[in-house]
């Protein structure tokens, strides 16, 4: 209690918001916990992640910030949100446009238990094989989707993942003058690789990390094995004496936003609404193409990453193709 006291006063004289940390999670004195909120004005960062740029966030030793792409994709994206929520531990999530408008009520979801909301394109292509007229057309559908999906403009941050990390000069100088964050990473899970299992997911994420000591650590949340590996990686984050960071942009944002009321099917059965918008016909198409994964190289500046058939995921009205991948 008396280190959660003076980690609330020091927090109080930067003028930084405390989250819920171990000490205040309702019903589980053993959790991580969020240890503080780090507020970031857009106008001074553009590019972070050590990865591929020489800044990253101002963390301290043994900080990280949990972030997951792709999504949202039932049931994996629930399960996390159960995990982190057991833990009180805020993420930061990338979505894609065309999963957001599959599932708004996720969306919601995610916004309504604290967590910073992002985006990562409309359909996740390989940006550096586009056209910039294409590139700005995938990212200004992205962050229309994801906002219609939220319902309000305000409660998206100015926060951008280029898909597989796919960099380019002109990208980024597209990206900054439109007054968007890229997020690169510092520590990368590679939980997509086919054949990780949960225990390899952690054992490599936190091999990684105690190389570097702190970071942004990259995660996607459309995976069964990552559902199943965060529980392990969140207890090994508490053992080593991690403290999670919660990253949000300046700016006024609302407190919540109204969730969805499930739509009645025509057996007079509950449907949740987020299933209705489901992709099909032309869109469906368009997700199998551009979400099976090859090997590649994303340039001098990247590492190179291979990428293995996509999985696919059955709903109860139509399937959705998993992403691969960053």
């Amino acid at each position: 209690m008396l280190r959660f006291i003076v980690t609330l006063f020091v927090c109080i004289l930067a003028g930084v918001s405390v989250s819920a940390s171990a000490e205040t999670c309702s019903g589980n004195p053993d959790a991580l916990g969020t240890s503080r909120v780090l507020t970031i004005n857009p106008g001074e960062f553009s590019l972070i992640g050590t990865m591929q740029y020489t800044q990253t966030l101002a963390l301290g030793d043994r900080e990280v910030v949990l972030t997951f792409d792709d999504g949202p994709l039932p049931p994996y994206t629930d399960i996390i949100l159960d995990t982190l929520a057991s833990q009180c531990v805020k993420a930061t999530y990338f979505l894609v446009g065309q999963m957001a408008s599959g599932y708004p009520s996720v969306v919601r979801r995610i916004y309504n238990e604290g967590h910073t909301i992002g985006t990562h394109s409309q359909h996740h292509p390989h940006f550096e094989r586009l056209s910039m007229r294409r590139v700005e057309r995938e990212v200004d559908s992205g962050i229309s989707s994801v906002t219609a999906a939220l319902g309000d403009a305000k409660a998206l941050s100015p926060f951008f993942r280029i898909p597989y990390l796919g960099r380019t000069n002109a990208i980024e100088r597209f990206l900054e003058g439109k007054q968007l964050v890229t997020w690169s990473v510092d520590v990368d899970t590679d939980d997509w690789w086919r054949g990780s299992t949960p225990k390899a997911i952690v054992q490599r994420a936190m091999r990684r990390l105690n190389a570097k000591g702190r970071g942004i650590i990259l995660m996607h949340d459309i995976h069964r094995n990552t559902a199943m590996a965060l529980p392990i990686l969140l207890r090994e984050l508490k053992a080593n004496g991690y403290n999670v960071v919660h990253v949000v942009a300046a700016g006024e944002r609302p407190k919540l936003i109204p969730e969805l009321i499930a739509l009645p099917t025509s057996d007079g059965k509950a449907s949740p609404t987020a299933l209705t918008n489901a992709p099909s016909g032309d869109d469906a198409r368009t997700a199998r193409r551009n979400h099976r994964v090859k090997k590649r190289s994303v340039g001098r500046h990247h590492p190179v990453h291979s990428w293995s058939q996509a999985d696919q995921v059955t709903t109860t009205q139509r399937p959705f193709w998993v992403i691969g991948g960053h």
